[in-house]
């Protein structure tokens, strides 16, 4: 359309066409469409309490429904993931996986020992958890790791995250809080936590089209779900959450960097992949409520594990491009210079 037609529309015309860069805004923030809506559900949840009962119906069910909504953001989810991987895939994947989930079972069986089920009651680090640090550093920000990987990695180190991708969901979490020796999840709970992740697993890989139908459902469906979980959240009781989780944030970044850094270097690579490894996933936020919702035992942390959680996301998001492209460059800054071919003829 010309500049002379647009002029020529009427005023209601015009104000019509006036875009609002909601979502250009939100994906300023990292990791923003998690965290958005979750502090819009919590400050629902503090100050505006009655809202959802009052309203009821079609509203009230999306501050109300958030296991509903994760339900089905884990079958969507488990269709991106691979079946078929090659051995360096398999490799590369699976040794980064190991060393994510087994440095988050060291952490949660030392922890658990201090602390147990319920969350730090004095102190420094009044409202800190088992749950909350061990949801913080299992799961690994796959679009973060996809994305550095793209610019300083390999196409099959991009690939291997379909190993990674086996993190997602509380399911590990489970497992881990099991295996520190607090208290354990019937193992209904457990298969429960895993099936609609396994179904999309299936669904994904036996029909291409339906990868494709489910798949673009996965990045919708984060701002649904953290809405709902932001409104089980009341900002007045965890006010302290944001430094601990800027804390739990690098604590995640130095702890599981270091690891696996190693492991990337004993696997052949030169740790960028690892480092680029070292974050904690939006959707991690998400865990505490299902663990709670699977043990009571865990109720009295889940609140604040959320916002801590929350938190780390944001803090890995912005320091771990910051580590990795600095160790990048300082890997390329050891790469001997390519001698021209002028300078090679006698």
């Amino acid at each position: 359309m010309s500049r002379k037609k647009v002029g020529a529309l009427p005023a209601p015309a015009r104000a019509a066409m006036v875009q609002i860069p909601i979502k250009r805004t939100i994906d300023r923030i990292p990791g923003g469409m998690m965290i958005v809506p979750l502090f819009l559900g919590a400050i629902i949840r503090t100050w505006l309490p009655g809202m959802p009962q009052f309203f009821g119906s079609f509203t009230g069910a999306l501050f109300t429904g958030a296991l509903t909504i994760l339900a089905i953001f884990y079958v969507c989810m488990g269709s991106t993931i691979e079946f078929n991987a090659t051995p360096y895939i398999i490799k590369k994947g699976g040794a980064l996986f190991a060393a994510k989930v087994g440095v988050a079972v060291l952490a949660g069986i030392l922890l658990g020992r201090l602390w147990g089920e319920a969350p730090v009651s004095g102190g420094v680090l009044a409202g800190l958890s088992t749950l909350a640090v061990v949801a913080a550093m299992n799961d690994t920000n796959g679009g973060l790791y996809m994305a550095l990987m793209g610019q300083f990695g390999a196409p099959r180190d991009v690939a291997a995250y379909t190993i990674m991708s086996i993190e997602s969901g509380p399911f590990l979490t489970m497992v881990t809080l099991g295996v520190a020796g607090l208290s354990a999840f019937p193992w209904q709970a457990l298969v429960g936590a895993i099936l609609p992740l396994a179904l999309g697993m299936v669904l994904g890989n036996v029909d291409r089209q339906m990868k494709a139908f489910l798949s673009p459902a996965v990045p919708v469906l984060i701002p649904f779900f953290a809405l709902a979980l932001g409104a089980n959240i009341d900002l007045k009781t965890v006010w302290h959450a944001g430094i601990l989780g800027v804390g739990l944030g690098i604590f995640v970044v130095v702890v599981t960097g270091i690891v696996l850094f190693l492991t990337d270097r004993l696997t052949g690579g030169n740790g960028t992949a690892g480092l680029a490894a070292a974050s904690t996933a939006g959707n991690a936020a998400a865990v505490p409520a299902i663990v709670a919702a699977a043990n009571p035992a865990y109720r009295p942390a889940a609140a604040t594990a959320t916002i801590l959680v929350a938190t780390s996301v944001v803090v890995t998001a912005i320091l771990v491009p910051i580590v990795t492209a600095w160790w990048y460059r300082r890997m390329q800054a050891r790469q001997p210079a390519a001698v021209p071919a002028a300078a090679m003829q006698p």
